[in-house]
């Protein structure tokens, strides 16, 4: 099969393109090589590689600055996968989209099913819900939802709280948002395994939820630090620009629908994600 990864620079992109080519014939465009606003440009890559399949995991993830960069994060977000997913109709090409617990507003207390209907707070949030919408236009598509995302070679809240326990800076951390923190690893093999799976959103997580609180304090006690110096404060004295979700858990029933096992719980994920950077 021929794939396509944009957002191949990417520590999710680049993690897809090294798994996948080990049986397929990958490739992966970072921006450098696809400018994803650009649909000219998207059109005339793709009709040249003929891909079989696009994992579109191309995004302008940080959060805080798409409340700034509004005009940008929708550049990217939405209309980018629209560009993608329009080029994938036209050369009979189905189109994986990643997108987020963010297209959520977290009253609803109990994990997220796919049905659940996206009302996001934010605007990254909006602008991944938009991307969805118009993946969905393509026919041949899939969503993956996922969320708390970390992995190896990159900035990400793991590596960052390393940095922090290894400096022994005293730190706070939100303790009233609830996710399902996500090693890139664990979710890159579910994709694979995904790849023939029906059309369709499907949420794809590592098992059970935590506070960013309690994800801290295991990655420093995971790296063989006392988490005494981090602090638990509220959303509201964190003060972000962009507004969270209080309680963004996806329920992933979905998956094993297609008969893959549920992914392993979050903390074993962080255990295997700590040692490794160790080794590194």
């Amino acid at each position: 099969m021929i794939i396509v990864v944009t957002g191949a620079n990417g520590q999710l992109g680049k993690r897809l393109v090294n798994q996948l080519k080990q049986k397929h014939t990958v490739v992966g465009l970072g921006k450098e090589e696809l400018n994803v606003t650009n649909k000219d440009e998207i059109d005339y890559q793709l009709a040249a590689i003929k891909p079989e399949l696009i994992i579109h995991a191309a995004a302008y993830t940080a959060v805080d600055l798409c409340e700034v960069n509004r005009v940008l994060a929708f550049d990217v977000n939405s209309l980018g996968a629209g560009y993608v997913a329009q080029a994938a109709q036209s050369i009979g090409a189905r189109m994986i989209y990643i997108s987020s617990d963010y297209v959520f507003d977290g009253y609803k207390g109990v994990p997220y099913v796919e049905e659940d209907i996206p009302r996001p707070l934010s605007i990254y949030g909006l602008s991944k819900k938009l991307g969805e919408q118009l993946t969905m236009m393509s026919g041949n598509f899939m969503v993956v939802r996922t969320s708390w995302l970390y992995g190896h070679g990159g900035k990400n809240f793991v590596t960052t709280m390393l940095r922090l326990a290894r400096a022994q800076q005293p730190i706070s951390v939100v303790h009233d948002q609830f996710g399902s923190p996500t090693y890139i690893n664990d979710l890159v093999d579910a994709i694979e395994y995904m790849l023939a799976a029906p059309c369709g959103v499907y949420h794809v997580t590592n098992s059970g939820s935590c506070s960013w609180y309690e994800f801290a304090e295991h990655i420093w006690r995971e790296a063989g630090y006392n988490p005494e110096m981090i602090t638990p404060i509220s959303t509201s004295e964190y003060g972000a620009k962009a507004v969270r979700p209080a309680y963004s858990v996806l329920a992933t029933s979905k998956l094993v629908q297609t008969g893959l096992s549920e992914l392993r719980q979050w903390d074993q994920a962080l255990t295997d994600f700590v040692r490794k950077e160790q080794s590194l």
